[in-house]
């Protein structure tokens, strides 16, 4: 598709000497570096540390992921 983009001339002068440099135009540039930013998943904070009572208070089996919804129904179904 054809559209039109106004970039800063600063902006768009490095990317077109970077293109030229990596021997790709300025267009195919342009996609690879939306298509990281668009494709690319969101980086999660850092999980804050949660302890965790159990009943008979031997803590959490090694292992087991919270965030593993399916995994988590198939230990208990064992358990």
């Amino acid at each position: 598709m054809r559209t039109t983009i106004q970039l800063d001339d600063n902006l768009h002068e490095m990317a077109r000497r970077y293109a030229q440099a990596s021997g790709k135009t300025l267009t195919a540039l342009l996609e690879e570096v939306l298509r990281e930013k668009l494709l690319a998943r969101p980086k999660r904070p850092p999980a804050e540390q949660v302890k965790l009572k159990t009943v008979n208070g031997r803590g959490m089996l090694r292992g087991v992921d919270l965030d593993d919804n399916a995994a988590l129904l198939d230990l208990m179904e064992t358990r």
